[in-house]
């Protein structure tokens, strides 16, 4: 095909996989399910665009995988995640390691495949998807600290499933011990980890102090920044997936200019990747072998979320716990559980060992695309009815209302949108009676439709939208303060009520 007939193919394949969003978001399907129809739709088994190199798939999906993350740490509010990071390094880290355990020695014994093929069945399997993550959690009100513990473990997770997933196929994994496997391992992360935190803060320095020609430059240099980290912790021998995301969360939380319209780019480049990621990997798949992988597929997949991602949350907790890093209860502990949701990486991962040419890693390629599947079709629209049956539900929340406004950068202020829901303390609340520190302001109210300016004395009610201004230095002040009454009313304080959690 020429190259206009590929634009043109291109082009009409971004506009339906667009269209589709809408459909998977009103269903809460992740989207990817849909670009990986078009992806089959598109393969040898549907219009017969021929693509069999899974080479090729491995490099491209891990250069998706790159602006994936970087999305994810840009977008990823660091005062709301700080809390949950010792739980999510936990979880990223030994989590991991018992997740990979577990899968690979149960399904040795039920399934009868050899140890080698079974340990990186569940190392492609242990990482949980930043896309899928996101995509789902973040249109659920759940508390700070659950919602923080699901994003950062995504984003921290990558980086070690990729390096155990490379060394069980590398050609030298024979002679590997295990000491030498956790040596590389936490080589690779430290290395990773330094480029991530000396480049991001490096670059922030640099981006507020440089004045740029055009607006438009910004996002760019950003986005060029994180691969910059990714390249470079390569080039060390580091994790790259680690630098670029630590890289995208310091950027994403410094003062940068037009902070704004450089999350959207990143968002829109994400999305473009995530299309451009799943299609490609529908086109990798022979729907003619599925079949005989649906029952091992189903097997394995059941192992992982109803025993090895339990495990691994509940001996992570434990940890967590034992080293007085916090305490997770046992109604998160469920919701994490299910919530581990798979996408795109473990099917990119999987890539990985059929490149290298690995005994039986077809096989494992075709279990796992049908796990992703079948477990997301099981998990992504449920996630909702399962933080209310647990009630780990938090509508009272609030959230960031993105401006693109130059003023609001300038005076180093945050737009805050809160909605109060039924039930809440905050009904019945005059605005004076808020308390709110005197760097934030109610300038809005929503009501039936209607806005108006409040006055001190307007009394809130059930329903009503807020918008408030906050100046940044107070905003985590505004946010506790606005949870405790939401939760005790306007005597929040005298209850002992201080909005931490």
């Amino acid at each position: 095909m020429t190259l206009d007939v590929w634009l043109l193919l291109g082009g009409a394949i971004v506009i339906a996989a667009i269209a589709s969003v809408r459909i998977a978001h009103r269903t809460g399907l992740p989207s990817l399910l849909v670009f990986l129809g078009f992806g089959l739709a598109l393969g040898p088994s549907g219009v017969g665009i021929p693509f069999e190199s899974p080479q090729v798939a491995q490099q491209i999906g891990l250069s998706a995988l790159a602006v994936i993350l970087a999305e994810g740490g840009l977008t990823t509010n660091w005062s709301h995640v700080r809390r949950s990071v010792p739980m999510a390094m936990v979880m990223a880290t030994v989590g991991v390691a018992v997740s990979i355990v577990v899968v690979a020695l149960t399904v040795q014994g039920l399934l009868g495949i050899d140890g080698r093929t079974a340990l990186i069945l569940g190392a492609v399997l242990a990482s949980t998807d930043a896309a899928a993550v996101f995509s789902v959690l973040r249109r659920l009100p759940l508390p700070p600290r659950l919602a923080g513990v699901l994003e950062a473990e995504s984003g921290f997770n990558d980086a070690p499933t990729v390096i155990a997933v490379v060394l069980l196929s590398g050609a030298s994994h024979s002679q590997a011990t295990l000491g030498t496997f956790l040596l590389e391992t936490s080589v690779e992360l430290v290395i990773g980890a330094a480029v991530g935190l000396a480049i991001g803060p490096t670059g922030a320095y640099a981006l507020r102090r440089v004045a740029l020609p055009a607006s438009g430059l910004y996002p760019i240099a950003v986005l060029a920044l994180t691969f910059v980290s990714y390249g470079g912790a390569v080039l060390l021998h580091g994790s790259g997936f680690l630098a670029v995301y630590l890289t995208a969360l310091v950027l994403g939380n410094s003062r940068l200019p037009h902070r704004a319209a450089t999350r959207g780019f990143a968002e829109g480049a994400a999305w473009l990747a995530q299309i451009g990621l799943f299609v490609m990997l529908g086109m990798l798949a022979d729907v003619d072998e599925m079949p005989s992988a649906i029952i091992p597929g189903l097997i394995t997949g059941t192992i992982l979320v109803l025993l090895a991602r339990p495990l691994s949350v509940l001996v992570s907790s434990l940890l967590t716990w034992g080293l007085r890093l916090g305490r997770v209860g046992w109604r998160d502990q469920a919701f994490l559980s299910w919530a581990g949701l798979r996408g795109a990486i473990p099917i990119v991962l999987a890539t990985i060992p059929w490149a290298a040419g690995v005994e039986g890693s077809k096989d494992v390629f075709n279990q796992v695309f049908v796990i992703v599947i079948v477990f997301t079709l099981l998990q992504g629209p449920t996630l909702p009815f399962a933080a209310r049956l647990l009630g780990v539900i938090a509508p009272g929340e609030a959230h960031d209302l993105e401006v693109e406004s130059a003023p609001l950068e300038e005076l180093k202020a945050d737009l805050l949108q809160v909605k109060i829901p039924m039930g809440s303390r905050l009904h019945g609340v005059e605005v004076f009676e808020l308390r709110l520190p005197a760097g934030a302001a109610v300038t809005l109210v929503v009501r039936e439709g209607k806005s108006f300016v409040p006055a001190t004395t307007t009394r809130l009610r059930a329903d009503d939208q807020l918008l408030v201004v906050t100046t940044a230095s107070c905003r985590d002040q505004v946010e506790r303060r606005l949870r405790a009454v939401s939760r005790s009313g306007k005597l929040a304080g005298w209850y002992g009520e201080r909005g931490l959690e």
